[in-house]
């Protein structure tokens, strides 16, 4: 017989830098789950990814165990990681000085396209450019 789900928690947590502290452990302690299990666990699998902020959803079942999917990063961060800046334009629509290829969209849009909410690639394209648009990042 399947276990019976307490409750869903969804967190961004810096890859394999999981600590204890909020918001990790009061998201956790409040439904008993072992916080330093988790921690070590997801540093774990996410070792690979140092550098990312990694999307996990995390799913508290009446018994205190727990299970974990971590998700691809946000589009946000894969965008700033390909043109190589900190953040977006201040003022999208007005100062778009960063520029992406079509080629490094398309790569993001493979990336994000099994955790995306689009039907096909051009629909995953379209999402990631919006996203770009709205960082002030113009597509080339």
């Amino acid at each position: 017989m399947a276990k019976k789900i307490k409750t869903i928690i969804k967190l961004q947590i810096p890859a394999g830098q999981a600590n204890p502290a909020p918001p990790v452990g009061p998201a956790l302690g409040q439904h008993g789950v072992n916080i330093m299990q988790f921690v070590k666990e997801y540093n774990e699998r996410t070792a690979k990814q140092v550098g990312s902020i990694i999307p996990v959803e995390i799913t508290v079942y009446v018994d205190r165990s727990y299970t974990f999917i971590t998700k691809t990063p946000p589009t946000s961060d894969l965008l700033k990681k390909a043109i190589g800046a900190e953040k977006g334009s201040g003022t999208p629509g007005r100062d778009n000085i960063l520029v992406l290829s079509k080629s490094k969209l398309r790569e993001i849009a493979e990336m994000k396209a099994k955790d995306a909410n689009a039907g096909d690639i051009e629909a995953a394209e379209r999402a990631v450019a919006g996203t770009a648009r709205s960082m002030g990042i113009r597509i080339e």
